[in-house]
C-alpha cells in the first residue's frame, strides 16, 4: 500500500456530515459502465479525483486528463474480482496511490481538497464492503442496488441486517450510486412481490442506463428490501407463513423469499 500523504485523515469521534449539490461547487461524481453491468466512479474536485472501482480504467483516465484533473486515490468497495481487476491499470497509467479497502474502517475520512469522503464499513455481501459518502450522494459497491441488495456472501444475514440499517438513517435526499445496473430485473422483482406499488412503475419511467441513481427515498418506497418494516411488506411474510415478531425477523424472512 502506497503512503497516503495528506489525502486520508482517521476521524476518532463521529462523522460529520455536509451536504451539497453533487453536481455543484463541491465534490462531483462521474459514472463509468463497464462489462455487462458493472458500474464505477470518479469523485472529484476542480483539481483531484478520487477512483472507486476502476474497471473502466482508461475511460476513467481519458475524463481525468480531460477535466485537467490528478488522480490522488485508487480504491474499491470490496475485493471482489469484478470490481478491483483495474487496478493495476489506473496505477500504472496514474501513479495515483492506492487504499486497500480492507485498510479502511468506519468513521475514516478520506479529503481531496478539503472535500470530504467518509467510509461506512457495510459488511454483509462481502466482510470487506465498504460505502462512501460525499456531499448528498452515497457510493454503495454490492451492498445497495437500485431496487434491491446484494447477495450475502458472507453468511451473516443480522450483520448484513445493520450494514443496511445504517443506509437507511441516511437522508431522503441522499443519492444512491451501486455497484452494477440491476434496476430493471430487480424492480420486475420488487413489483412481483408488490403489484400496487406504484413507487416501482415511477422509478422505471425515469431510469436512464446511462447515468443509474436513485435517492434514498425512492429506495425506501421501492425496494423490498428496505420495507421490512412496512405494513404491505408484513402482511405478504405472513401470507407465506414467515415469522414478523421483530424487524431482524421481518429482515430475515424477506431474505428467505428473495
Amino acid at each position: 500500500m502506497t503512503s497516503l500523504g495528506n489525502f486520508l485523515r482517521v476521524r476518532r469521534q463521529l462523522p460529520v456530515y455536509y451536504f451539497c449539490n453533487a453536481g455543484g461547487a463541491g465534490m462531483k461524481v462521474r459514472q463509468f459502465r463497464y462489462g455487462a453491468d458493472n458500474l464505477g466512479y470518479i469523485l472529484y474536485t476542480e483539481r483531484s479525483a478520487l477512483a472507486v472501482d476502476g474497471g473502466a480504467a482508461q475511460e476513467m483516465c481519458a475524463f481525468i486528463e480531460s477535466e485537467g484533473l490528478k488522480l490522488a486515490i485508487i480504491t474499491n468497495t470490496h475485493d471482489h474480482m469484478d470490481h478491483t481487476f483495474g487496478n493495476r491499470d489506473l496505477i500504472d497509467r496514474t501513479g495515483a496511490p492506492f487504499i486497500d479497502n480492507r485498510t479502511l474502517l468506519s468513521g475514516q475520512t478520506l479529503e481531496l481538497d478539503g472535500e470530504k469522503i467518509e467510509v461506512y464499513h457495510t459488511p454483509g455481501h462481502s466482510e470487506d464492503s465498504i460505502c462512501f459518502r460525499a456531499d448528498n450522494m452515497v457510493i454503495t459497491g454490492d451492498t445497495l442496488f437500485n431496487g434491491t441488495i446484494g447477495n450475502c456472501f458472507t453468511g451473516d444475514l443480522e450483520g448484513f441486517y445493520h450494514s443496511i440499517k445504517t443506509l437507511l438513517a441516511l437522508p431522503d435526499a441522499t443519492i444512491v450510486y451501486a455497484g452494477h445496473d440491476y434496476a430493471r430485473d430487480s424492480l420486475a422483482f420488487a413489483r412481483h412481490l408488490e403489484p400496487e406499488n406504484e413507487a416501482i412503475q415511477a422509478f422505471l419511467k425515469k431510469y436512464n442506463p446511462e447515468h443509474v441513481f436513485s435517492t434514498m427515498e425512492e429506495e425506501r418506497a421501492m425496494n423490498p428490501y428496505l420495507r421490512f418494516n412496512d405494513p404491505a411488506i408484513i402482511a405478504l411474510l405472513e401470507r407465506n407463513g414467515l415469522p414478523v415478531a421483530t424487524e431482524l425477523e421481518r429482515w430475515n424472512s424477506l431474505m428467505r423469499i428473495g
